[in-house]
Formats: structure tokens, C-alpha cells, sequence
């Protein structure tokens, strides 16, 4: 993409969070004239103002955002991903003529290099991860960014035609993107989430739909055929569809047979390695190791890379992480669930009596199914956070009793699940909620239950 078509436009980027601030910054080295917006007054965006290194931009904080573009030019609008794209700001914005994208958007177009998309409502950051590890053993210069960690806007200026980019893309980043193409990409499946932002089901498979809504004959699109929903969506795909599943062969794709991860494309097998020898555990992690091959191999990556990756790739951090074990207690922090379904992966894959951490800020979840797949794994819940009330409530709809309500701080609830657990037992965070009731995001939330678990 050309990087000068942004050269004396007036850009407003939404937002002060790291997509932000990394949005602003391309876009002042591409030459436009930036402006900063946030909710929050300046003496509350200081520290994010520092790290603009001191580039020229206009602030226009706390102010009221649809009078400011009233009275402002501005001919593109740039949104951080917790920015809703249906509130009346955006739509004064699109009746003014202001073009509206989202971050990954505008690294998108930034950037040279082909993109590998990951999507799906579970399992994308260590699909993500296990993806650019490929990538890595295949030799590539990869550069994995999204919502993983790194904006897409940080290092697309920098990224090369040989290089690629491994990115994790969210619903809430989909949502107002218009030309986003990647190269290839996999959809890992969908449940219910972010119903607070998005309203219906439909919408939200309506934004997950548009990560490969651009793609063109010659590009790839992944769909998990154990996925009900994601595997429904095949008449929406306009590249090449392929399909990967644990549980049978697929016509083209990655699957398992006589217990070989293979990957079957125009007519031709390739074996890749044995299933048992994938290292991260767990029945789902072997559905994102299919996944990573599924994305991965179309794109020349060799069988032997594949595999290397796959023996070798030890997980991500808060995404059923074993932190330490004490008193023949072992403590595992995976407070990347923020939604039930991936504690659901994550109670499937227990293999000792658990004692489980339940709770968070609220995103107009069910936690019923939840308490329906325990399986008799866990010994007992704890709830906490701002939605602990709800899950007493379903925990009682499916007569799970062996519940204990923690109304003090985080602290006070990984304590008192500590003291529901013996030797031979597992704590697990696992909240099948956000975090923001008492954490910034779900990194702070797993490094505080690390350190306090690490120092019992």
C-alpha cells in the first residue's frame, strides 16, 4: 500500500489506548495532520501522552465529539477497537462525509506485507502464536501483532513483501474495517460474547463474517467443520474455502487420521506429525494446532516447519498457564477466559479436582452451560467481581451448590479458593469474564494472581 496517501489529511484517531497511540504516530510519519480524542480529560492522559515521544498533534480531550467534528475538518477517522461503531458520534461522523476505519484498517493499508488473520470468539491468541512460531521454523520474518498484543499499526510501516504478518483479529476490531484483505485466515469458531457491544448473535457473526468478506479467488479462508456455526458459513466465503477437523477427514484441509495431523490441498497429502506429539495439551488445543497448519501450509510453508512448530510451541501466557504449585496444590492462571466457552475448554482439559475462580465485569453472559460441563472436575467455585450475583444465580439453575461467594478484593477471593483446595487439587483462574471491574485488562488480572499465588 501506498504510505503517502495519508500525506496532508486531517486524521482523528479515537481513542488513547495502545491502538491509538500507535495509529497516531503512522500516521504523523506518513504526513497527516493528527488529532487526539478521548473521553478522559488531559490531567488523565498524561502517561498515554508521553508516549507519543513528543510528535505534533492536536488534543481535543473531554470534549463533546460531535460538536468538535462540526466544527472541525477532519477527512478520516480512525477507531480504537473499545470505540462502539453505532453510536450517534460515528454516524454524525459518516453524515459529514468522514471516512470511519478501524486501526487494524489503516495498519492494513499501511503495511507490505501479506497478512494470516486468525479469528474466532476462542483459541486465537495461542492460534496466533502457534501460527507465527510456523511462520518463525519456516524461516519467515514474522511479525505477530492485533489483538494479541503489538497494534497492527506499530510495525506495518516497517514490514517488507517477503515478511508476513500473523494477526489476531477481534470482533471489536472488524467492526468498522471496509478494504481489510488478508492473504489467508481461519475462523475458529463462534459463541456467544460481546453481546453488551453487539446486541444480537447475528451481528456479531455478521462483523466476525467480515475478516474475510474482501478476499478474492486467489486468497484462503479456514473454517473449523466441528464449529456449528463457523462451519455453516461456507457460502460466505469468496476465496479458497478449506475446513479443518479433530473429529474427520475433510475433502481439503488439516485433519487427523490414524492419529497424523495431515493437511490434504489440490489432490495431495501431506502428513505432518503425530496428534500426541502437539505439545500445548488439551482436545482444543489440537483443534488450533489443525487450525495453524490449515492457514499456514497454503502458504509454502513446509511440513517439516509445521511440525518443528508444533512440537516445540509451549503455550501463551494466561491461557491455562501453570504458574507453581504449592503444598502439592497446582496453580493455573488463565485469565484470558472472558467468556464461558473458553473456561469450558478450560475445565475440559483439567485432569485433577479444581477449585475454580469465576467472575468479572460484566458482558450479558450465560454461565449455565458452564456449570453443565464441570463433568464432576470441579470441586468448587469461588465467585467474585462485579458479576458474581449472576453466576450464583445460574449456579443455581443447575444445582451446582459447592459455590462460595467472595465479596472482598481479588486478593481475598484467590485465598479463599486456595483454602478450598488439598494436596493433589488445582486452583484455576478461569473467569469466563472481563476484567475491568478491578483490572485494566486480562494480562494485569493473570500477573497479579501469579504473584500472589507465587509468594503464598
Amino acid at each position: 500500500m501506498d504510505a503517502g496517501q495519508w500525506r496532508g489529511k486531517r486524521a482523528l484517531v479515537v481513542g488513547m489506548a495502545r491502538s491509538g497511540l500507535t495509529s497516531a504516530k503512522l500516521l504523523h510519519v506518513c504526513g497527516a495532520d493528527v488529532t487526539l480524542y478521548d473521553a478522559k480529560p488531559r490531567e488523565k492522559l498524561v502517561s498515554a501522552l508521553h508516549q507519543l515521544g513528543g510528535i505534533a498533534v492536536t488534543e481535543a480531550f473531554g470534549v463533546n465529539p460531535i460538536a468538535w467534528i462540526e466544527s472541525h475538518p477532519v477527512d478520516l477517522m480512525v477507531l480504537s477497537p473499545g470505540v462502539p461503531y453505532r453510536t450517534p458520534f460515528i454516524e454524525a461522523a459518516k453524515a459529514r462525509g468522514i471516512e470511519v476505519i478501524a486501526e487494524i484498517e489503516l495498519g492494513y493499508r499501511a503495511a507490505q506485507a501479506p497478512i494470516v488473520a486468525i479469528g474466532g470468539t476462542n483459541g486465537k491468541t495461542t492460534t496466533t502464536a502457534l501460527t507465527g512460531a510456523i511462520f518463525e521454523a519456516a524461516g519467515r520474518n514474522t511479525y505477530v501483532l492485533g489483538n494479541i498484543g503489538e497494534p497492527l499499526t506499530k510495525c506495518a510501516l516497517e514490514t517488507k513483501p517477503d515478511d508476513v504478518i500473523v494477526a489476531e483479529i477481534a470482533s471489536l476490531q472488524l467492526e468498522s474495517t471496509s478494504e481489510f484483505r488478508p492473504r489467508s485466515c481461519a475462523l475458529l469458531n463462534i459463541t456467544e460474547d460481546h453481546l453488551d457491544r453487539f446486541g444480537t448473535m447475528d451481528y456479531y457473526i455478521d462483523v466476525k463474517c467480515k475478516m474475510f468478506a474482501n478476499q478474492r479467488p486467489e486468497d484462503v479462508c479456514c473454517l473449523n467443520a466441528d464449529d456449528l456455526i463457523a462451519s455453516s458459513l461456507c457460502d460466505r466465503v469468496k476465496g479458497r474455502l478449506l475446513r479443518f477437523s479433530r473429529l474427520r477427514e475433510v475433502e481439503e484441509g488439516a485433519f487427523v487420521r490414524d492419529g497424523w495431523i495431515t493437511f490434504r490441498m489440490d489432490g495431495r497429502e501431506t502428513p505432518i506429525c503425530p496428534a500426541a506429539d502437539v505439545r500445548i495439551p488439551g482436545a482444543h488445543n489440537l483443534e488450533n494446532a489443525l487450525a495453524a497448519v490449515c492457514v499456514s501450509m497454503p502458504m509454502g510453508v513446509s511440513a517439516a516447519a509445521a511440525a518443528e512448530a508444533l512440537r516445540t510451541f509451549p503455550g501463551v501466557e494466561h491461557r491455562i498457564e501453570r504458574v507453581c504449585e504449592k503444598n502439592g496444590v497446582c496453580y493455573i492462571n488463565d485469565s484470558k477466559a472472558t467468556n464461558p466457552d473458553s473456561s469450558i475448554k478450560a475445565v475440559q482439559a483439567m485432569t485433577r479436582p479444581t477449585v475454580l475462580l469465576l467472575g468479572g465485569s460484566n458482558k450479558n453472559s450465560d454461565y449455565t452451560p458452564l456449570f453443565r460441563a464441570f463433568d464432576g472436575k470441579i470441586k468448587a467455585v469461588v465467585a467474585l467481581g462485579e458479576t458474581a450475583d449472576q453466576i450464583l444465580r445460574d449456579a443455581k439453575i443447575t444445582g451446582y451448590s459447592a459455590i462460595h461467594h467472595c465479596a472482598g478484593s481479588f486478593e481475598d477471593a484467590v485465598r479463599l479458593a486456595a483454602s478450598l483446595a488439598e494436596a493433589g487439587d488445582n486452583v484455576l483462574l478461569s473467569p469466563a469474564c472481563a476484567s475491568y471491574d478491578m483490572f485494566d485488562n486480562y494480562e494485569v488480572r493473570g500477573r497479579v494472581f501469579k504473584a500472589i499465588v507465587t509468594n503464598f
